[in-house]
C-alpha cells in the first residue's frame, strides 16, 4: 500500500495539472470502490473550480467551493493527468474532465481504494480522531513520550497507530525505529523521552527524504509522471530480513508485529 512519502509525491505531481482548473464533466465506470462512490460528488462536483490540492494522512482532497473530493489509493490506485481523448484501460473507473482538455484518471485494479465527498465546513468520519501530521510542528519526541506513558504495545505498533501519528506504515517505522536505535519489541510505555526525541527526529528525516527522492518503489505503484520512486535502493531494515545490519553486520532478525512483518537489529536496536 502506498504510504505517506507516495501519496504527498502523487499530491506535488498532480497539483500544477489541477489546481486552479474547472471540472467539466465526472465520469464513473462503476458505482463503487472499496465504498459506494455517493451521488453527491456527479452532482455538485461538476462546474466547480479546483482550489487546492491537499494531503491528510495518506488521502488526498481536491478542495472546491462546493465540497471536496476524497480520494484515497488503496493498494494499488493511481491517478494520471492523461489528454481527454486518451481511451480508458481495463481498471480505469473515474474520470475528473478538465477545462484544460485533459483527464484526471483514477485507476484502481483491487478496488480497494475509494473515491468520496466531504461537504464544506465537514470532515469526514474517515478523517476524524487521526493524529498530527509527522512533518508538523505538533509532533516531537514530548509529543510522543506523553501518548505511550502507561502503553504496553510494542513501540512499531503504537508508532504506526493512526491515532497517534498519520502516516507513518510499516516500512517507515521500521527504518526510523532502526535510526533510533529503538527495538521493535520494546514496550512503548517503556521507551525514555530521550529515545523519543530521536525517534521523532528519525520520523522527520527518513520521511523528508523519502518525499525527496519520490517514495519507495511498491509492485503497484508508480508517481503520476510514471516514474517510480528512488527510496527503496536506501532502505536499512525493511525487507531486508536475514541480511547483514549496515552498522554492525550481524544479520538482521524478522518477526511479526501486529501481524505486519518487521526486520530491526538486535544488536543495534534495544
Amino acid at each position: 500500500m502506498p504510504e505517506l512519502p507516495e501519496v504527498e509525491t502523487t499530491r506535488r505531481g498532480l497539483a500544477p495539472h489541477v489546481e486552479g482548473r474547472t471540472v467539466r464533466a465526472v465520469v464513473l465506470r462503476r458505482p463503487d470502490l472499496r465504498w459506494p462512490i455517493p451521488d453527491a460528488l456527479r452532482a455538485q462536483l461538476p462546474g466547480q473550480r479546483i482550489l487546492a490540492v491537499r494531503r491528510r494522512a495518506k488521502y488526498l482532497l481536491l478542495d472546491t467551493a462546493a465540497g471536496s473530493v476524497l480520494l484515497h489509493l488503496g493498494m494499488s490506485g493511481s491517478l494520471r493527468v492523461l489528454p481527454a481523448r486518451t481511451p480508458p484501460r481495463a481498471h480505469d473507473h473515474a474520470d475528473l474532465a478538465l477545462d484544460s482538455g485533459r483527464v484526471l484518471r483514477f485507476n484502481d485494479p483491487r478496488r480497494f481504494g475509494c473515491l468520496l465527498w466531504q461537504a464544506p465546513g465537514q470532515t469526514h468520519p474517515l478523517l476524524r480522531g487521526l493524529g498530527p501530521e509527522p512533518l508538523s510542528e505538533d509532533f516531537d519526541g514530548d509529543y510522543l513520550f506523553a501518548r505511550s506513558r502507561g502503553r504496553r504495545a510494542p513501540v512499531k505498533t503504537f508508532l504506526m497507530d493512526q491515532r497517534i501519528v498519520v502516516g507513518v506504515g510499516n516500512i517507515y517505522a521500521a527504518e526510523a525505529l532502526f535510526e533510533a536505535g529503538i527495538s521493535p519489541l520494546r514496550a512503548a510505555g517503556r521507551v525514555s523521552r530521550e529515545r523519543y526525541v530521536l525517534l521523532a527526529a528519525a520520523v522527520k528525516r527518513i520521511l523528508g527524504h523519502a518525499i525527496a527522492r519520490g517514495g519507495t518503489t511498491l509492485r503497484d505503484f508508480l508517481a503520476p509522471d510514471g516514474a517510480p520512486g528512488y527510496f527503496e535502493q536506501e532502505l536499512a531494515a525493511y525487507g531486508r530480513g536475514g541480511e547483514p545490519c549496515p552498522r554492525c553486520g550481524r544479520a538482521l532478525k524478522v518477526a511479526a508485529i501486529g501481524q505486519r512483518t518487521t526486520v530491526w537489529c538486535g544488536h543495534c536496536q534495544r
